[in-house]
C-alpha cells in the first residue's frame, strides 16, 4: 500500500484512507436507491439498473483508484440520468436504447478526446457563466422531479404545476425525509442522505408508503441480461442523436472538470500552477466508466462531488477511491434494501442535491447583461421545459447574440460560434 499510493508522501496511513473511502460510499451511496428509479420511469427494470448502477461504478472508481491513484469516486451522474430518462426517452419519445446508444457513444468518444487532450479546448469555449449557470439549472431540474415524484409538485391544467395535497402518505413522508435529512446535514452527520434516505424509508412502512411485504435482507442477484448492451445502432446518424449526444459530451465535461478542480483544491492536491496532478488519467476513469456504464445498461458516469467528504476525512490517495469501489462491489449482495427505497424516500436527497449544485449562481457576472442574462436563461430554462438541453441551447445562442449586437462579439470564440451554429441548424432540421 505505501509503495503503490505514496501514503507517508501525502501525509496519510492506510486508516486514514480507508475511513475517507467508507465516508465517501455513505456519502453518495444514495445512488444505488436513485438511479434505478429515476431510470426505471423510461421503462428499465429497476433490479437490472441496480446491478448496472454498482457494477459501473465500481469499474470506474477502481480505474481512478489504481491508474489515477486519486481520492475521487465516480457513479453514474444526477442530472445526467434525469436527462436520460425524463428528456430523451419522455421528452423526445426515443427508446432507452437510443439513450443508452448515445451514452456508449459519448464514451468512446471521451476515450479519443483525452487521448488528444482535446476535451479542455471544447471546455474552454463555453462561456464561464454559462458554465455556472449549468449546474444550478440542473439543480433546479433535479429539486424538481423529487417534487413531483413525492406529490408535492402536481399537474395543474390552469396553472401548468400545482402544490400536490401534503396530506397524502406519499408528500407527508417526503417532507418528513426532508427535514430529518436537512438536520442531519446541518449537523455535519457523514452519510446524511443515505441514512435520510434509509430512515424515510422504514418510517414510510407503518405509513403503508414502502412496500416491505417479502423482504429478504439477502436475495437472488438481479440480472443485467435485459439491459446488458442494449443499443440501437440504426440511429446513430439522426440529428437527434447527435442533439443528445452533444448534451450527454457536454454536461459531463463540465461535471467531471469542475469536480475535479474542486475537490482537488480542496484536498490540496493542486499544483502552484493549477492543474491536477495525473488529471488525464483521471479524465480516462470517467471516459470508461461512462463507456462501460452504457454497456452494462445504465447512464453516464461522472465524478461525484460527495467525494469531497472523504477528503475532508484525510483522503489524499487513491486508496481511498479504491475502498469506495470495494463498498460498491460489496452492495450487490444487498440489492432488496435498495430496491424497496420508494419515490418519497428519495425525493428528500434529489431535492437536497439540487441544493449542493446551487453555490455557483453566487459566482455568475450579474451586472453585466450580456453574461447575466445567457446564464439566467440557462438555469431557468432546465426546470421550465424539463430539459438541460433547452437549457443550454437557450443560454448558448443568448450569448453568442448579446454579444454580436452589443459589439463584443471579439469575446466569443471560434469554437463557440461553430457550437451555436450547431444548435440553429437543429430548429430546422
Amino acid at each position: 500500500m505505501e509503495q503503490f499510493f505514496k501514503l507517508k508522501e501525502h501525509g496519510t496511513t492506510v486508516r486514514t484512507e480507508i475511513l475517507a473511502g467508507i465516508t465517501t460510499f455513505l456519502t453518495m451511496a444514495y445512488i444505488l436507491a436513485v438511479n434505478p428509479g429515476i431510470l426505471s420511469a423510461a421503462g428499465m427494470p429497476a433490479d437490472s439498473v441496480f446491478m448496472a448502477t454498482a457494477l459501473a461504478s465500481f469499474i470506474a472508481t477502481l480505474v481512478m483508484a489504481l491508474v489515477a491513484k486519486l481520492p475521487f469516486a465516480l457513479a453514474p451522474g444526477m442530472g445526467l440520468n434525469a436527462f436520460f430518462a425524463f428528456a430523451v426517452v419522455l421528452g423526445m419519445g426515443k427508446s432507452w436504447q437510443f439513450a443508452l446508444t448515445a451514452v456508449f457513444l459519448e464514451g468512446i468518444i471521451f476515450l479519443v478526446l483525452t487521448a488528444l487532450n482535446v476535451r479542455e479546448a471544447i471546455i474552454n469555449c463555453i462561456p464561464n457563466n454559462v458554465k455556472k449557470a449549468i449546474s444550478v439549472g440542473i439543480g433546479l431540474f433535479i429539486a424538481f422531479i423529487g417534487m413531483q415524484n413525492a406529490g408535492i409538485i402536481v399537474n395543474n391544467d390552469a396553472t401548468l404545476v400545482g402544490i400536490g395535497s401534503l396530506g397524502s402518505m406519499p408528500a407527508l413522508l417526503a417532507v418528513i425525509g426532508l427535514v430529518l435529512t436537512a438536520a442531519l446535514l446541518a449537523f455535519k452527520v457523514k452519510g446524511a442522505l443515505l441514512i435520510g434516505i434509509i430512515t424515510t424509508t422504514l418510517i414510510g412502512i407503518p405509513m403503508g408508503v414502502t412496500n416491505a411485504a417479502g423482504f429478504k435482507l439477502f436475495g437472488p442477484l438481479p440480472s443485467l441480461a435485459p439491459i446488458f448492451f442494449q443499443f440501437e445502432w440504426s440511429q446513430i446518424l439522426t440529428l437527434d442523436m447527435l442533439v443528445v449526444l452533444f448534451t450527454f459530451l457536454f454536461v459531463d465535461m463540465f461535471d467531471t472538470v469542475g469536480t475535479l478542480i474542486g475537490v482537488s483544491t480542496k484536498a490540496g492536491l493542486m499544483s502552484e500552477d493549477g492543474t491536477i496532478p495525473r488529471a488525464k488519467q483521471a479524465l480516462f476513469a470517467d471516459a470508461i466508466g461512462t463507456t462501460a456504464g452504457a454497456i452494462l445498461g445504465t447512464s453516464t458516469v461522472t465524478t461525484y462531488v460527495e467525494s469531497a467528504a472523504g477528503v475532508e476525512e484525510g483522503g489524499r490517495t487513491g486508496l481511498t477511491s479504491l475502498t469506495t469501489a470495494v463498498l460498491f462491489l460489496i452492495a450487490i449482495f444487498f440489492s432488496p434494501i435498495f430496491l424497496m427505497v420508494p419515490g418519497a424516500a428519495t425525493a428528500p436527497a434529489l431535492i437536497l442535491v439540487g441544493l449542493f449544485m446551487m453555490s455557483p449562481v453566487k459566482e455568475i457576472e450579474w451586472g453585466d447583461v450580456t453574461e447575466g442574462l445567457p446564464a439566467f436563461l440557462t438555469l431557468i430554462m432546465m426546470p421550465l421545459t424539463y430539459s438541460i438541453a433547452e437549457g443550454i441551447v437557450w443560454g448558448l445562442l443568448s450569448y453568442i447574440l448579446l454579444k454580436v449586437f452589443s459589439g463584443k462579439y471579439k469575446q466569443v470564440t471560434w469554437l463557440t460560434y461553430i457550437v451555436g451554429a450547431f444548435f440553429v441548424l437543429s430548429f430546422f432540421v
